[in-house]
């Protein structure tokens, strides 16, 4: 039989190497033409690819995490049956050295797919659309299952969770019926490591939670070295500040009660509006700084940024010029760049650019935070939980009256070496105005 050597494509502009983060195929195992075998991530995109040919595998270019040069051998397939002329010479093109196939060969083990991004749904809360990262269960050596089968979810819950999830609540011995998902319904790895932390290490079958290792690859990895390097090169300060929103919010309701086919609005968008209006006036916050050149770029528009939460990490898909497209336009927006990086569909070009960013942990957002700045630019927003309290208001006459209010707290993290203490207070007493003015909005 003949074999086919499957190079490293360019799958990038300027890209000299990919990182392979999830074998779909294992040495030994058979190959559809046009089948996915692999996801390789190139920059912040993970592209899956399609084999040309139908054979058997019997050599991989290495484990997942480890990189590929462009151009370098991938896989080496035994063809059943005559090569094609044009996967031929791509095959003679890439001059392989003769391979032998071998049953014994090692490759990773032939693991199910793992499941695909998934970001946090945009209307899910009031105040979600974009959150913090979450780690993902990489594919590494499974803990020993436990002797017993995991226990029946309770009869009739229909309980919503990826497949990685249910197979690694298998493992521990853990009925998802019992774990209470943080939002949405639907249970994640960061929902299992909190029920297991408060059972006191122990699943109800009474088995003491075993100890995992977790490879950092792929898109964990980026996160790591993006956020060490924020860390280490930009002298960050926080700024928090309340906002009352609860005209705001009657505002949100009233729009949405007339919005007909258009997409629902949640609190991102308002906050975006608020934000690319009060931005002229402040243009330190909207630049990005060069390190090396020691340059400061301040853009005129506003590409923002959307911080968001997959299964593989954190994501910041950009809203290109968002300081030219209404409400209903910036909701349409986010949903079809959340729906994109949730199918892992997001582009290169969609996940890089952004002069400002935006990040939240929605319902779980707490009192205050403080975000890592998402480099080179200078500035990161963060708005907090929605929470109510009473509160003394004018009563339009010289007095007060205690009312009940919706009150959420905005953070700013700014990059000291660019926006100064004043410029960043300054920046978030006038955005806070307006949210508190939202009519503003919706003048010209």
């Amino acid at each position: 039989m003949a074999t086919f050597t499957f190079t490293m494509p360019d799958i990038g502009e300027g890209i000299a190497e990919a990182e392979i983060v999830a074998w779909h195929k294992a040495v030994g195992d058979r190959v559809e033409e046009d089948e996915e075998f692999v996801d390789m991530m190139t920059d912040k995109a993970t592209v899956p690819l399609e084999s040309p040919v139908t054979g058997k595998i019997i050599e991989i270019a290495g484990e997942e995490g480890e990189m590929v040069s462009i151009g370098a051998m991938l896989v080496v397939i035994e063809v059943e049956g005559e090569i094609p002329d044009d996967v031929a010479a791509e095959s003679e093109a890439a001059d392989p050295a003769p391979v032998e196939a071998s049953s014994d060969a090692p490759g990773p083990k032939d693991e199910a797919v793992e499941e695909r991004i998934e970001t946090e749904n945009p209307d899910a809360s009031d105040a979600d659309d974009a959150h913090a990262a979450d780690p993902k269960s990489a594919d590494l050596p499974a803990p020993t299952p436990a002797p017993a089968a995991a226990p029946t979810p309770t009869a009739g819950a229909k309980v919503l969770a990826s497949p990685a999830v249910r197979k690694r609540a298998r493992e521990l011995g853990v009925d998802l019926g019992d774990v209470k998902p943080a939002e949405d319904g639907r249970v994640r790895h960061g929902d299992l490591d909190s029920f297991l932390s408060y059972s006191g290490g122990y699943s109800p079958a009474g088995r003491v939670r075993e100890d995992e290792q977790r490879k950092v690859i792929g898109m964990r990895r980026r996160i790591a070295e993006n956020m060490a390097a924020s860390k280490r090169n930009i002298p960050h300060f926080s700024y928090v500040e309340e906002v009352d929103v609860t005209d705001l919010e009657i505002l949100r309701a009233q729009l949405n009660s007339n919005r007909g086919d258009r997409p629902k609005l949640t609190m991102l968008p308002l906050l975006i509006a608020a934000i690319c209006k009060t931005v002229p006036d402040f243009p330190m916050i909207n630049a990005r700084y060069d390190d090396e050149g020691g340059v400061v770029t301040r853009h005129g528009a506003v590409h923002l940024g959307m911080a968001a939460q997959t299964d593989a990490g954190l994501m910041v898909p950009v809203i290109r010029d968002a300081q030219s497209r209404n409400l209903w336009q910036l909701a349409k927006e986010i949903v079809r760049l959340a729906e994109a990086a949730r199918d892992g569909k997001a582009t290169s070009e969609e996940l890089q650019g952004g002069t400002l960013t935006v990040t939240s942990l929605g319902p779980l957002g707490g009192v205050a935070t403080t975000p890592v700045i998402n480099r080179p630019e200078v500035a990161i927003i963060g708005p907090n939980r929605i929470i109510e309290r009473p509160m003394y208001v004018s009563d339009g006459q010289g007095g007060e009256r205690i009312e009940k209010r919706k009150l959420m707290n905005i953070s700013i993290s700014c990059d000291h070496r660019v926006v100064d203490g004043y410029d960043a207070a300054s920046f978030v007493q006038a955005l806070k105005r307006l949210l508190e003015a939202p009519a503003l909005l919706l003048v010209d």
